[in-house]
């Protein structure tokens, strides 16, 4: 469903695409596909990685500042994540970089992630709105880097999150 949903979106567009077409290019029903998903957004915007990133940031050692245990949570995360096709993930940001109406999905996708990692942050050594300030900063990084690549023709995905957790490490200006 997601492949016949991207083909529709580069043809028609995000808005001008309705979860009917996508059905009927899937050779399935509306029901079928909203068995699997709450509308079209969630095929662009759902993220399936937070229990990953959860447990790897909460694997972190509690002596490390909250911004470098979420960093570090993050990039063990992703060395464990399956590589995705480089291709699809940039189709599908640049749709959501370019179609305003699903700005609202970004950013409740990205507030229910900075919650769960603040939630893995927060610990005897960490108060609640260190945690909350360390998960917004690194889900502002991540999203701008990933929104960045998107539009560019850079295959390195993983390039661009690691450069976000190096600047917020530190480690590159």
């Amino acid at each position: 469903m997601l492949a016949a949903a991207l083909e529709l979106f580069i043809e028609r567009g995000y808005d001008g695409t309705s979860v009917g077409e996508i059905a009927a290019r899937a050779g399935v029903t509306e029901m079928t596909f909203f068995r699997h998903f709450p509308g079209k957004a969630s095929l662009l915007v759902d993220d399936p990685y937070d229990p990953v990133i959860g447990a790897s940031i909460r694997a972190q050692p509690a002596s490390l500042d909250p911004i470098s245990r979420a960093a570090r949570g993050v990039r063990a995360a992703w060395r464990e994540i399956p590589p995705a096709s480089v291709e699809d993930v940039r189709v599908r940001l640049r749709i959501v970089a370019r179609t305003p109406a699903l700005r609202a999905g970004i950013a409740a996708g990205t507030a229910a992630t900075a919650a769960m990692i603040a939630e893995a942050l927060t610990d005897g050594t960490t108060t609640r709105t260190a945690a909350l300030i360390a998960a917004n900063a690194v889900m502002g990084a991540l999203n701008t880097a990933l929104l960045e690549w998107s539009m560019t023709d850079d295959d390195d995905l993983g390039q661009a999150i690691v450069c976000a957790l190096d600047v917020l490490e530190g480690r590159h200006g």
